[in-house]
């Protein structure tokens, strides 16, 4: 298979998905940037919008093995990890497997769980395995983590601290749809449901070629000088008293590849770069007091450090 068919996949699956999750199409195509980048994807907004809807129907659409489990604060590391058993009628400890041996696993509110269950779910999302009884297991390939966080109803939350924030390749907000797009939405479930109606359009044998593909674009020593130099405003800017930290600048090379890869090209350009970096750097950089004080986003730090950093022009050397 070439990388035209299997950019071409890609794509059918982004339409199958789009069967449930109407008017969000930016969304749906960062999400799978970030997993042809091979990433973990928080989806940080308000309830209702669509967030589990939208990892059921990418688990579907792949043809994933897919879990899910809703965080709580009785939820415990075992029940991410998984746990041996005693049986005595073998005289041997016996591993029941937790939710994370899965191709994709829809973490639902991970906020509203302990720090200590937290942590178990990230050092497998880093680590790709897990220990148990001194056992170690390898998740099923490909794997993702689609976690959801809501932003208010902040009691009984524990929020993320931004070492476990940076865990995460994207964070993206789907946002209110539109009123045209609230009416389609009330239209396509008036006696229906549109999950049912997702079709697999490709496998987990072939997300493991388009994630090898995806590796495989290239980047020039040019766009190697404007990532760093994107990740370095951010680290210098007056407003900002934490920036990209290495990991992030990696992450933004990923997804300006998988942006490339989902454009048919096998080389990323500067397009790609800046299209990346506000899902990247969001959840990344921290504002200062100074920018608290005057009123200053994050998502408005970022588009002002993609218009102070000059784009690499086409032979220019950096």
């Amino acid at each position: 298979m070439t990388v035209e068919e299997k950019s071409r996949m890609a794509r059918l699956v982004m339409d199958e998905v789009r069967k449930v999750i109407v008017g969000k199409d930016d969304c749906i195509e960062k999400v799978m940037a970030a997993v042809l980048a091979g990433g973990n994807v928080l989806l940080e907004d308000v309830p209702g919008v669509g967030k589990t809807e939208m990892a059921i129907a990418f688990s579907r659409a792949f043809g994933l093995q897919s879990n899910r489990i809703q965080f709580t604060p009785d939820v415990m590391p075992a029940d991410i990890t998984g746990f041996s058993m005693y049986r005595k009628e073998t005289g041997k400890f016996v591993y029941y497997p937790g939710v994370v041996m899965c191709n994709l696993l829809l973490a639902d509110e991970i906020n509203r769980t302990s720090p200590k269950t937290q942590s178990a779910l990230l050092e497998v999302m880093e680590e790709g395995s897990v220990t148990v009884d001194g056992v170690t297991r390898q998740v099923p390939k490909p794997f993702v983590v689609l976690a959801t966080q809501n932003p208010v109803g902040a009691s009984g939350t524990q929020r993320l601290p931004e070492a476990q924030m940076d865990r995460f390749l994207i964070c993206i907000s789907m946002g209110y749809p539109s009123v045209e797009d609230e009416v389609a939405l009330l239209k396509s479930r008036h006696g229906n449901r549109p999950l049912d109606s997702v079709e697999p359009a490709a496998d987990p044998a072939c997300l493991l070629q388009m994630q090898a593909e995806t590796e495989k674009i290239y980047i020039h020593d040019t766009i190697y000088r404007y990532l760093v130099s994107l990740a370095d405003a951010t680290r210098a800017h007056e407003h900002l008293e934490l920036g990209l930290s290495p990991r992030g600048t990696l992450a933004l090379g990923r997804m300006a590849q998988a942006y490339a890869f989902l454009q048919d090209r096998d080389y990323v350009v500067p397009g790609d770069v800046k299209k990346a970096l506000p899902d990247v750097g969001i959840h990344r950089i921290r504002l200062n007091q100074k920018a608290k004080l005057n009123e200053r986003t994050a998502a408005e730090l970022l588009e002002e450090i993609l218009r102070r950093v000059p784009e690499p022009k086409p032979g220019e050397k950096y």
